[in-house]
């Protein structure tokens, strides 16, 4: 049982009837919630006045806050957390939003990246938030590796895959390279890769380049590492952040002057700076999870909330992720189902194509 959970139970009745009843309506509409709008709602028949020491109780502990004199309350960062945790009821995903998600792979699609940013646009669409999906990056077998000079000071490398897929990369070859030399290392590549994906072979690489010192040529030992180093650098591990709905977030905050905080998220997605940071929120295995305000150690300069999801490929390994930013004041009870639904589709489509 969580420290939350434990200090809901403790509560009596109306506390707790008060204590949601405050954050459900905030949630519902983003303003604050008064004692009196709350004597036409609870089931006990209490005044005004009892309902405010009920408040006032709540904001000792930390859980409401009061935006204004003689306004009504609004949850904290540490009260939604509660209410998360304790207080949450999440629902079935209604046919309706379903049958959205699903009409977005009406066509045959066979573009991964397109297939998820026509998903990710849908999701911000039903959610009224930003989508986040990072994108799994391709792992298919080698079948060809071949570098190309350009000029003195560039070349491309070249990697095809079994199943068709092309990537090439200009980059900065080693001093001297020769044609000779090119056509060693694509070879000695060659030799290697057969059979195996980019993250098998590049697993292996420096130990058969230790093995092999003598054979091979200096330098097309140097350009091997070099060519090969352009799929080893930070950020590679997934192959991009797919941001729809931005405007969603100018709109629901507009009206409270929080456009800084938006802003401030803009720049962190911007940056993608810390991109794989994106999984490590869903440690932990399967299962949404929800972050809220300086929760979310990506986003934490703009107080946002973010509800994210792993999504799995068909030996059960998470290969990306996908969730729903937006103010804190998220319908998180219909957004958990969404984002729940959206990663197992999306898991299901890809293991269908492993």
């Amino acid at each position: 049982m969580t420290g939350a959970t434990k200090l809901i139970e403790d509560m009596n009745d109306r506390t707790r009837e008060v204590f949601r009843r405050v954050v459900q309506g905030y949630l519902d509409s983003g303003d604050p919630v008064g004692s009196r709008t709350l004597t036409q709602s609870m089931h006990e028949k209490v005044s005004a006045a009892t309902i405010r020491n009920v408040m006032q109780d709540l904001e000792h502990l930390g859980l409401l806050d009061s935006p204004h004199i003689s306004a009504g309350r609004v949850p904290t960062q540490l009260g939604l957390r509660m209410f998360v945790d304790g207080l949450l009821e999440v629902g079935q995903l209604n046919s309706s939003d379903q049958e959205k998600i699903d009409a977005t792979l009406t066509s045959n699609e066979r573009d991964v990246g397109t297939m998820l940013d026509r998903i990710g646009s849908a999701l911000s669409g039903l959610t009224q938030g930003a989508s986040l999906v990072l994108t799994p990056k391709h792992e298919a077998p080698i079948k060809h590796i071949e570098f190309v000079s350009l000029a003195p000071d560039r070349a491309l490398v070249v990697l095809v895959q079994a199943d068709g897929h092309v990537e090439n990369r200009v980059f900065t070859p080693p001093p001297g390279q020769t044609p000779s030399s090119m056509r060693e290392a694509a070879n000695f590549l060659n030799m290697l890769a057969e059979g195996k994906t980019l993250s098998e072979l590049q697993s292996t690489i420096r130990t058969e380049i230790h093995a092999h010192r003598r054979e091979l040529d200096g330098l097309a030992r140097d350009l091997v590492e070099n060519g090969m180093a352009l799929w080893d650098g930070d950020g590679e591990s997934y192959e991009r952040l797919i941001v729809r709905g931005r405007a969603n977030l100018v709109e629901a905050e507009g009206e409270e002057g929080n456009l800084q905080r938006i802003r401030n998220l803009f720049d962190d997605l911007e940056r993608k700076r810390d991109i794989a940071e994106f999984l490590d929120l869903t440690e932990g295995g399967d299962g949404v999870r929800i972050f809220i305000g300086s929760e979310n150690k990506l986003f934490s300069l703009s107080g946002s909330s973010l509800v994210v999801s792993p999504y799995m490929n068909s030996d059960r390994k998470i290969i990306g992720a996908v969730g729903v930013i937006g103010p804190t004041r998220l319908n998180y009870g219909r957004i958990v189902p969404i984002v729940d639904y959206t990663a197992q589709l999306i898991g299901n489509l890809l293991s269908g194509r492993d």
